[in-house]
């Protein structure tokens, strides 16, 4: 047990979104629980987004991906976005609260396959440009990345990727515009490019939105030889636009 009741006495456990007593630290109260969306089994065979058509088979991909294959090999989100997914991002992206890092990492972890013992995937965060890392304190995506690490998930490679150039906001751009804000900004660190090579890769972000950041990185980790590069994330947002 170790600190645990003297810490839980000093600070009593609280439900990060609504403030509620609840058991113990690292979780949600069961309202909050259940306002989450947890996506289905059933969809998309390349990017897992959920398939609308009725009787739709695991095999089944959507029109998007039929049309224009993507690069990644499958994206695993632990929830979909949604108000109650989108105050725990805000409080762990912009609010500082870092500890949130355990509660979203084990519900991402909880989406991935197990390791294979002979083919343990390198776990490698989507960057964020230095600037912005001493702005913000951290890098949201490399504690998610660490927390998957100690949930046996793969391998942590923390600075694979570097972004090269300092990009403004994508919010409010079209997926051109956004591509082509991106073109060149995201690369393999160079003591990397050896270890890419060849293995598998779960690219790790805290929401996936259009997929112009994780289709950047997925090119810069294809061009370095990846065998595979899986996307994890915490929340999806679903909409009409291809991720």
């Amino acid at each position: 047990m170790g600190l645990k009741p003297a810490v839980d006495l000093v600070y009593p456990p609280r439900c990060p979104l609504c403030g509620d007593a609840i058991a113990e630290q690292g979780g949600l109260c069961v309202e909050c629980w259940s306002e989450l969306e947890i996506p289905g089994d059933t969809g998309c065979r390349h990017c897992n987004r959920p398939l609308d058509a009725t009787g739709a088979r695991s095999d089944d991909a959507c029109v998007d991906c039929r049309s224009d294959p993507p690069l990644h090999s499958g994206i695993y989100a632990a929830t979909s976005y949604n108000d109650a997914s989108r105050r725990l991002i805000l409080n762990f992206k912009h609010g500082g609260k870092i500890a949130l890092a355990g509660l979203l990492g084990r519900l991402m972890a909880a989406r991935l396959p197990d390791c294979e013992p002979d083919r343990v995937p390198l776990l490698v965060p989507v960057p964020l440009h230095r600037f912005r890392i001493w702005e913000r304190g951290y890098n949201q995506a490399a504690l998610l990345a660490r927390e998957l690490e100690r949930r046996g998930k793969g391998a942590l490679a923390v600075d694979a990727l570097s972004r090269t150039k300092r990009t403004p906001s994508l919010g409010g751009l079209g997926r051109v515009a956004r591509k082509e804000t991106l073109q060149g900004a995201i690369k393999v660190s160079g003591r990397y490019s050896s270890r890419i090579k060849g293995r598998d890769i779960v690219l790790v972000d805290d929401v996936l939105t259009s997929g112009a950041t994780s289709d950047a990185c997925v090119s810069a980790l294809s061009e370095a030889g990846a065998a595979s590069v899986r996307i994890a994330c915490f929340a999806r947002v679903v909409g009409s636009e291809k991720v």
